[in-house]
């Protein structure tokens, strides 16, 4: 009895290799797993569901033949894919989970995030993040032909990603008393998540008890499974999950 997590795999045509990766781990493993959460930034970019700019269709196509063959499917919205929407669920059989979520795993409280909410030290990013993420803003856009979207998405993207790179590490990380209040709120102390790429094993002490956070790999190097069963959650990089399998 395993659960698989994985977030951050940004996939595209222009990195064949991990969508090749990800038809291997979707195919093999995923499989017998018991559930396989998706916790973001599953695309590079998601113009919306219409969106079906190459590879697109055929990682719709195998997420819909994995659940056919009855794979348990849960996909999280990231800052990449936040237009995700129940057409896409309806294609693929997933289910749309909120962030963050709370989910028993193997008899732990633990609580599910994409993680971009935690930075709160990037304060630009926040306040973007709660002008374009919001139902009012996403059906505006929606509105919109594709082409145009498609555009305009796009033309974001490029604009976010030269000033992510002249950002400060400390800022684009997660701001620790964010993560502490967010696990006090929902009374856990387990947190999983992606966003940042750093992948870690963090361990504090929060209301006097050991609290742990896992943070996920993103798909542009170490290509990272979380796998959990009733004993421990391993890191691991998914070639070696699936030879192990």
């Amino acid at each position: 009895m395993q659960t698989l997590f994985v977030s951050d795999l940004h996939l595209s045509a222009e990195r064949p290799d991990k969508l090749e990766l990800f038809k291997k781990l979707l195919r093999g493993p995923a499989l017998d797993a018991d559930a396989l959460y998706i916790l973001g930034d599953l695309f590079e970019a998601w113009a919306g569901d219409d969106d079906r700019t190459p590879p697109h269709p055929e990682i719709i196509s195998e997420l819909s033949e994995f659940t056919l063959a009855g794979g348990c499917l849960y996909l999280m919205r990231g800052n990449r894919d936040y237009l995700t929407g129940q057409q896409f669920v309806l294609e693929t059989g997933g289910q749309l989970i909120e962030d963050p979520a709370l989910i028993d795993l193997y008899g732990t409280k633990t609580l599910l995030m994409h993680g971009d909410t935690l930075c709160t030290s990037d304060i630009k990013y926040q306040i973007f993040r709660r002008v374009v993420n919001n139902r009012f803003s996403i059906r505006l856009f929606l509105l919109f032909p594709y082409s145009l979207r498609q555009k305009i998405w796009h033309g974001i993207r490029n604009i976010t990603r030269k000033t992510t790179a002249r950002k400060l590490p400390y800022i684009i990380d997660v701001h620790q008393p964010a993560v502490e209040r967010i696990m006090l709120h929902y009374g856990v102390f387990n947190l999983i998540h992606g966003h940042t790429h750093l992948e870690a094993i963090h361990e504090f002490v929060l209301n006097g008890q050991t609290a742990l956070r896992y943070v996920l790999s993103d798909w542009y190097r170490k290509d990272g499974v979380l796998v959990a069963d009733k004993s421990r959650l391993r890191m691991m990089r998914v070639e070696e999950f699936i030879r192990t399998q």
